[in-house]
């Protein structure tokens, strides 16, 4: 991220073109495009990070993986919006070395052509920023057919201003500066090798080595990165889609945008893709029918001040703290379908939790802290068996 910030500045900040353009005027907004970029980007990883850092002072093994959960789709975003935005920057090199080298390029059309680009990466964009649990995973599916669009168009783009510039009889040095772009473009693993008149396939499959991931004779990921995603993987914080679209995208694969059953068996295993694997991811987030299961707040909703004096707020905001549940184990827990006699059980979940906070503050003489908080309902969870996949719930 800080390359590509690095890189946006650079674009800022040089001088007009030979030609009389650069990225200002009406082409100032596609710089902003990658600024706005940036700008969720680091406040999901900030956030991820705010809760990494809460996962290690739990101090409770099950705590600590649900709080980790949490920050999965905070994850995905940043992962995937980074590779968007390195891609977005690919175009404005590319736009850059034309406003310097081809004067004879019509600049309306490149402005259609950046428009186009940028209305084909907003929607995922959207998805992702949202940093909705279900948004971001639907997303990441469409992440490699979106790659494989984007490359196309890079490629299209890369092609008629060559063709552009032999006709206006540029010199070499100007074509020079032309490739030099593809050559260091993040898509530069996509582009398609064959004729221009071939289709841009890519046969070479990817394979499981003792170095990481291969195509052809290229590592592509490294077997420290396949570790790690295995674990969290295997941990439910990022999916086996996720896991499986970044292989395929950072191997050139953009053409296979069926998710990760197209990887071959030593990749998918490397990854963790076994059929327990499958199912935690199944009942996990969103899975498993259970999209429109309602969400029940473990911290009870009506005593949110009381809460929030107690340091849950931000990203340890209550309402990221619900769970999805079955409708009738959602009623079991407030005792029944009818919530008004529901609450007058004290062992209904809020009646219960909120007694048992009370007590432990009657005890302890004091307020208790946002951990000594988590231990509790966690004690209470598992005895309710209330899984600690937590997701964002409704607000105020």
């Amino acid at each position: 991220m800080d390359s590509h910030e690095a890189a946006l500045f650079k674009l800022a900040s040089r001088p007009p073109a030979l030609v009389g353009w650069g990225f200002t005027g009406v082409f100032t907004r596609y710089l902003d495009q990658g600024s706005n970029q940036l700008t969720w980007l680091r406040d999901a990883l900030g956030s991820a990070t705010a809760l990494t850092d809460a996962a290690s002072e739990a101090g409770d093994t099950d705590l600590e993986l649900g709080l980790l959960r949490m920050t999965g789709p905070k994850l995905q975003a940043a992962q995937f919006g980074t590779l968007l935005l390195a891609t977005w920057v690919d175009f404005l090199h590319l736009a850059d070395a034309i406003f310097r080298n081809c004067p004879m390029c019509s600049v309306e059309k490149l402005f259609a052509d950046l428009h186009r680009v940028q209305g084909m990466m907003e929607p995922t964009l959207a998805d992702l920023s949202s940093l909705d649990p279900e948004r971001v995973e639907a997303a990441t599916l469409a992440m490699p057919e979106l790659m494989g669009s984007l490359t196309r168009e890079f490629d299209t783009l890369h092609r008629e201003t060559r063709s552009t510039m032999k006709l206006g009889g540029q010199v070499i040095a100007a074509m020079q500066a032309l490739e030099m772009v593809a050559m260091i473009s993040t898509l530069k693993m996509s582009l398609p090798r064959g004729p221009p008149a071939a289709p841009a396939t890519l046969g070479v499959g990817l394979v499981m080595t003792s170095g990481g991931v291969m195509v052809g004779s290229r590592i592509v990921v490294s077997a420290e990165w396949v570790e790690m995603m295995r674990r969290l993987v295997q941990a439910g914080v990022i999916s086996v889609p996720a896991a499986s679209a970044a292989v395929l995208i950072q191997g050139g694969q953009v053409m296979m945008a069926q998710g990760h059953q197209d990887l071959p068996k030593g990749v998918r295993d490397a990854l963790g893709d076994s059929p327990e694997v499958r199912g935690m991811h199944e009942t996990g987030r969103a899975g498993a029918g259970m999209s429109d299961a309602p969400k029940h707040h473990v911290l009870p909703q009506e005593h949110r001040e009381w809460f929030e004096q107690r340091g849950f707020k931000g990203d340890m905001d209550i309402d990221q703290f619900c769970v999805r549940l079955e409708q009738a184990h959602h009623e079991a827990i407030h005792g029944g379908g009818n919530w008004k006699l529901g609450r007058t059980w004290p062992g209904e979940w809020n009646q219960m939790i909120m007694k048992a906070l009370r007590d432990a503050e009657a005890r302890t003489g004091r307020m208790l802290t946002r951990n000594e908080i988590l231990r509790l309902v966690a004690k209470n969870m598992r005895d309710y068996r209330v899984p600690m996949n937590f997701t964002p719930g409704r607000g105020r």
